[in-house]
């Protein structure tokens, strides 16, 4: 029978040895000494440029950062360190320092539209260089990024860790087919609006549809309920996502008409409580970015992004009504459960009645599943409800 793997395997880790802003590099440099450290992805050809002549750089890694010239690099190669530059003609960074915000994917579109976004282009790249077979250099700069995105998720997601635990994260699952304005889409929102005032981290997979509608009562949480259905018929006027410059154009409206709420925290939290997490991936490239999550772990990998998801939800999970990818979701979350992989799992709440016991009766196999894991009788975590008040209850109390 297989078992859990050991807590240290799964957990993210603080590397004390890794460096990747420039105060703390700035900092390790007052010493003279960067040996055995790795620097990841800084600019290290803006002004003040850092004389590294005389610094100690013997087993250094410098992974994806940039210097005033080559002669720079080759000196630190000369001199015992390993330099992994930034791979030219790819529209990605080899090693971001931080999680995308829904600006970041956005950019270009006021000019281009949604073709001259950066999302559409990188997606673009993606397709022409193999897909989810790229060649050998796109292979290593995918790896590379998708690296700094888990960097990236692990330092964003940390305080609010510290702050709240563990169970505080819910992950919301559904169709991505749910069109705006539709009945699931508010369900969703609804969904969404109330878990974030109830202080619990929103977490979807970044893609359209329930994705989106729960990201999107995250981010008008401060709002009051008349605005997020205020909101929600805005978008329904765009609802079909495969009309992607429509559709991306009118949810920058609504982030436009609905920004500049104040947040009265001013800490490293804001985004939690403005939109949540989503973690999407590019090999759904050709669904319009979610443009309403606080912060946004885009992954090229989906394998590594469908586990993340998971492993970070451990509050409990939302399966709104879906189809193949909502039910694989499902699977793969139970079976962390049945095996704890992850340690402790919340709830897990299916949403609509009628469609899990009859359209899909996922819980006719779930239920004695569950029932027959090793850690005991866990069948009594699944619920099913059409209410979306009875789900937050379940979820926060």
């Amino acid at each position: 029978m297989p078992t859990p793997p050991p807590a240290d395997v799964i957990e993210p880790h603080l590397h004390a040895s890794e460096i990747q802003t420039r105060a703390e590099f700035d900092q390790q440099l007052t010493t003279g000494r960067l040996t055995g450290l790795t620097v990841q992805g800084l600019r290290l050809d803006l002004a003040p440029v850092p004389d590294l002549t005389g610094v100690d750089v013997a087993g250094t890694l410098f992974v994806g950062c940039r210097f005033a010239s080559r002669d720079v690099g080759a000196d630190l190669v000369r001199r015992g360190a390993n330099v992994v530059p930034p791979f030219s003609g790819l529209p990605y960074p080899t090693q971001p320092t931080h999680l995308y915000t829904p600006d970041d994917l956005a950019a270009g579109f006021a000019e281009g539209g949604f073709t001259g976004m950066y999302d559409t282009r990188v997606y673009d790249h993606y397709r022409a260089h193999g897909g989810a077979l790229p060649d050998v250099k796109e292979a290593l700069g995918q790896r590379l990024h998708d690296h700094g995105v888990d960097n990236a998720l692990a330092d964003a997601t940390r305080v609010w860790l510290a702050a709240h635990g563990p169970q505080s994260v819910v992950g919301i699952m559904g169709g991505h087919a749910v069109r705006r304005g539709s009945p699931a889409y508010r369900m969703a929102a609804v969904l969404g609006w109330e878990l974030a005032r109830a202080d619990r981290l929103v977490v979807t997979g970044g893609g359209p549809g329930v994705m989106e509608a729960a990201n999107l009562g995250a981010y008008l949480a401060d709002r009051p309920a008349t605005d997020v259905t205020a909101a929600i018929d805005l978008l329904a006027t765009a609802p079909d996502f495969t009309d992607h410059h429509r559709y991306t154009a009118t949810a920058l409206t609504v982030r436009q008409r609905y920004a500049g709420v104040p947040r009265q925290r001013g800490d490293d939290l804001d985004w939690a409580r403005a939109g949540g997490l989503a973690i999407p991936t590019w090999l759904y490239g050709h669904e319009p970015a979610n443009l309403f999550a606080g912060r946004i772990a885009k992954y090229f990998s989906n394998a590594i992004r469908e586990d993340t998801i998971l492993r970070l939800a451990r509050g409990g999970i939302v399966f709104a009504p879906g189809r193949a990818g909502t039910v694989q979701e499902v699977f793969q979350a139970a079976t962390k459960t049945y095996y704890g992989t992850d340690g402790a799992s919340g709830a897990y709440i299916f949403l609509d009645r009628a469609y899990w016991t009859r359209e899909l009766p996922v819980e006719a196999l779930l239920r004695p599943l569950l029932a027959a894991s090793p850690f005991g009788d866990l069948s009594s975590t699944i619920h099913l409800t059409d209410d979306v008040r009875e789900a937050v209850r379940l979820l926060t109390s």
